[in-house]
């Protein structure tokens, strides 16, 4: 071919065939992965098939199976059918497989069978992390973000889309029986195949209708009052855009500040993040295995929450959102009302004492409320309420919420350290999904499916931060 760098003969043969191994490099994420199964206890993790029968066709053992799986989600690979084509002609897959090459089927009854065990698989390499004091610094950054089901908007129903749906069909079938009644009074008007049409567009309108009614009984008996029918876990949640959202669920993620590693992920299909502050703490904290702090948004402000953190060794860190609209009213705020521990009063901007006059007991929240006599003769009246007299309610364990309010004060970096951290993995992941996000649907089966996410994006970030060959001796140690 003259002056170009010639390839080699396809049909020639050599006497000593080149090793598999020598084509892949010592630094090859690929290794790793090798490494980190096999160190696993896979009976103890509760796979399948860890321990053969001793009857019936050989199976593929689990090892390779999950070697598999995390190699593909490690190259943005996640289709159990594209994975039988990698297994095929991937030089780094055959050198992980052994030349073993099972079927799209059998690859993808694995992750469908061992949910629990692929979970517990990304826990254990977290615990890795840990043992290689990537977590000193036990601070973590919690957020969540939603991510996309297989279930179209179009077949997930509320009962304000059940409703519009069925006008929708109702002003159908109105035109469509109006275009029949002109076509009887004078054929000449409508078309005979016109007619035919709207007879088979009136039927099958209809026959929507009765589907509607069917799906409106689902929706009644439902707890939520939603209804998806592809992914029946699956439920409609609003979006960080305005009128925006997705059928899908919310995705929680614990990331530690210092090496943005995920020390703790859950799916559900909750659409706010007020119940998920406690639990996501817990979690890392079991991982990190100390007290630690969590940073989280306003999404997260709730009262019961932060205590429980408060009394479970987290330190949380949370803004209090603005839900009073006194301040853009002109009215004074309940932060320039000064709190007295010493004699349980609230001294105002008049200088005022307003004394405990009540306790009541609502949503299962203890509370005190406080007022001054002096409320109706105070000059200052206009501008602090439209009422009687300016009422200040109080929790009973308020003093926890104010405590954290002092640290925050003290940490004015921390939603700046909050959105750094744990936005920055939310975006590799879904860049990694490509646009559908979730393949699998069920709520067991998608978290079993972010496991393998999280565990792939882990393992990048070691990788990233130790090196491929220092990850095996940690691994092997």
């Amino acid at each position: 071919m003259g002056r170009y760098i010639d390839g080699q003969d396809r049909t020639q043969s050599v006497l000593f065939p080149e090793r598999l191994d020598d084509w892949i490099e010592e630094e090859n994420p690929v290794r790793a992965v090798d490494v980190f199964v096999d160190a696993l206890d896979l009976v103890q993790l509760g796979f399948g098939r860890a321990q053969p029968a001793e009857t019936g066709r050989p199976a593929y053992h689990p090892a390779t199976l999950l070697k598999i799986y995390i190699y593909g989600y490690l190259n943005r690979v996640q289709s159990s059918r594209r994975l039988e084509r990698e297994a095929q002609r991937n030089v780094e897959l055959v050198w992980l497989t052994g030349r073993l090459m099972p079927d799209f089927k059998t690859i993808a009854d694995f992750r469908k069978d061992n949910g629990a065990a692929i979970r517990t698989a990304c826990r254990e390499f977290v615990l890795l992390c840990r043992g290689l004091g990537l977590f000193e610094e036990a601070t973590v950054a919690i957020d969540g973000s939603k991510f996309k089901a297989v279930n179209n908007r179009d077949k997930n129903f509320t009962e304000r889309k059940l409703q519009a749906r069925m006008q929708q069909l109702d002003e159908s079938v109105q035109r469509y029986l109006t275009e029949l009644d002109r076509a009887d009074r004078d054929p000449s008007l409508v078309t005979e195949a016109r007619v035919e049409h709207l007879k088979d567009k009136l039927a099958r309108v209809k026959e929507q209708a009765g589907t509607l009614r069917q799906i409106a009984q689902r929706l009644h008996e439902s707890p939520d009052q939603q209804v998806s029918l592809t992914d029946p876990d699956a439920r409609s949640m609003a979006t960080s855009g305005r009128g925006t959202g997705i059928v899908g669920y919310n995705v929680q993620t614990a990331v530690d500040t210092k090496h943005h590693l995920i020390v703790a992920h859950e799916v559900t299909n909750v659409g706010h993040d007020r119940t998920q502050l406690a639990d996501m703490a817990e979690q890392a904290k079991a991982v990190i295995g100390q007290p630690i702090t969590a940073l989280a948004d306003r999404g997260y402000f709730k009262g019961e929450e932060i205590l429980r953190c408060a009394d479970n060794g987290i330190e949380p860190l949370v803004p209090r959102p603005q839900t009073s609209n006194n301040k853009a009213a002109g009215l004074f705020d309940k932060s320039d009302f000064a709190y007295n521990a010493a004699d349980d009063t609230y001294r105002c901007p008049a200088g005022e004492r307003a004394i405990r006059r009540m306790t009541v007991v609502e949503n299962g929240m203890t509370l005190h409320k406080y007022w001054s006599s002096a409320c109706r003769q105070c000059p200052l009246k206009p501008k602090c309420t439209t009422g009687v007299e300016r009422r200040i309610v109080r929790w009973e364990h308020e003093a926890v919420l104010e405590r954290m309010q002092v640290r925050l004060n003290q940490r004015l970096q921390a939603a700046r350290e909050r959105r750094q951290t744990v936005e920055h993995p939310f975006g590799t992941l879904k860049a990694w999904m490509g646009a559908t996000h979730f393949l699998m649907r069920t709520l067991p089966k998608v978290r079993t499916e972010m496991s393998l996410h999280v565990l792939a994006y882990n393992m990048k970030r070691v990788i990233k931060l130790l090196g491929t060959t220092s990850l095996i001796q940690a691994i092997q140690a």
